[in-house]
């Protein structure tokens, strides 16, 4: 069992204000001497920790006395996108599995510096590259603390399962005390009154935090869309004639989704995903994949078929794994092409061409 005894003591130099403070005050030296003691009983197998406690109780000074290897610090970012400022020696499919594992699943948003992400996207971002790093184990200081509460709970919810899949070992320091049944700690250490504790799986399935989303259709397509369409991985353009449907998470606007008619050569009344946006915070809890499949139920249930095409590797990985969908078509775009030949090369932007794109069919709750 890690024991700790700390002992912090400040030694301010006998200014004019220093004086002023200590005799208004009537304060005296072992006023500014603090001490932490206490234990951490970690158990042999675990995945994610919190240190937990209000400000001032210690948590910092404690992760540093115990686990300062491990600390994640301010990474530098000096790049013009965040893919260049992973580590260089990681592949590119390890980058994109790292950052969609954690729920930064907008492409757009890699192609931007560090410094024009959102707070949540930076607190995925960091972790996503920790993740990269050879270290088994990483610890964040004032995790949650620059985000907004919904957020903060979301991006915990997404973390704390990237973490368990990857089998690291992933700390938590917070002041706040909301994230514990967010992030599904192993253990939990609070800094309040020093003590530790360990959550079994158990209660972690017990108290697992439940997320409302509400879906509704909308008329308002085009102004809705203007929200949603920069965080669209391959396209901003828009089909007027889609129907449009929203979700929300808890209350908060989070995804949108359009469907067309296809003329499907074989099925008639078959109609086709067209746009699916999940707002990055929002990402990485499965938020998309119960959205889209709520969607799909309701044309099935109109009598319609319902069909996907997409080339996100997320979406395609989710769907291959859902038994509600069935894969129709595995091929490759052939925009840009000539003769089976991808023209352009050599430019910046060619890449769009070519690339595997997989086409599903919902069939819901019907056997393969």
């Amino acid at each position: 069992m890690p024991h700790f005894n700390i002992v912090r003591e400040s030694k301010p130099k006998n200014t004019f204000r220093v004086q002023y403070v200590m005799g208004t005050y009537d304060l005296q030296t072992d006023n500014i001497v603090e001490r932490f003691e206490g234990g951490v009983d970690i158990p042999e197998k675990w995945n994610v920790g919190l240190i937990v406690g209000k400000s001032g109780s210690g948590k910092t000074t404690i992760a540093k006395e115990l686990f300062s290897d491990f600390l994640i610090t301010n990474f530098e970012y000096t790049h013009d996108t965040i893919l260049d400022d992973m580590p260089k020696d990681v592949s590119m499919n390890d980058i994109c599995m790292a950052l969609n594992s954690v729920g930064f699943s907008s492409p757009p948003s890699w192609l931007k510096p560090y410094s024009v992400l959102s707070n949540g996207e930076k607190m995925r971002c960091d972790i996503a590259r920790a993740m990269l790093e050879s270290k088994e184990m990483f610890v964040f200081d004032e995790f949650t603390s620059v985000v907004d509460r919904n957020v903060a709970q979301i991006g915990s919810l997404a973390l704390q399962k990237a973490i368990r899949r990857s089998n690291k070992k992933f700390i938590a320091v917070t002041c706040h005390y909301d994230i514990e049944e967010w992030i599904m700690p192993d253990w939990v250490f609070c800094t309040d009154d020093m003590t530790f504790r360990t959550v079994d799986a158990e209660t972690q399935k017990k108290n697992k935090p439940k997320l409302k989303l509400e879906i509704y259709e909308t008329k308002e397509k085009e102004y809705y869309w203007r929200m949603f369409r920069k965080y669209h991985y391959l396209s901003h353009s828009f089909n007027k004639a889609a129907r449009v449907f929203l979700c929300t998470c808890n209350g908060e606007l989070c995804g949108f989704c359009a469907a067309l008619p296809f003329p499907h050569p074989l099925k008639k009344n078959t109609w086709k995903g067209h746009r699916t946006v999940v707002f990055p915070d929002y990402q990485g809890v499965g938020i998309g994949r119960n959205f889209t499949n709520y969607i799909a139920e309701i044309f099935k249930s109109e009598g319609k078929t319902y069909i996907s095409t997409t080339s996100n590797p997320s979406m395609i990985f989710a769907r291959k794994n859902d038994p509600l969908w069935i894969t129709t078509h595995i091929g490759r775009t052939s925009r840009g092409s000539e003769n089976g030949k991808i023209q352009n090369k050599h430019k910046l932007g060619s890449t769009s061409s070519n690339r595997i794109t997989v086409s599903f069919e919902y069939i819901g709750e019907c056997k393969r």
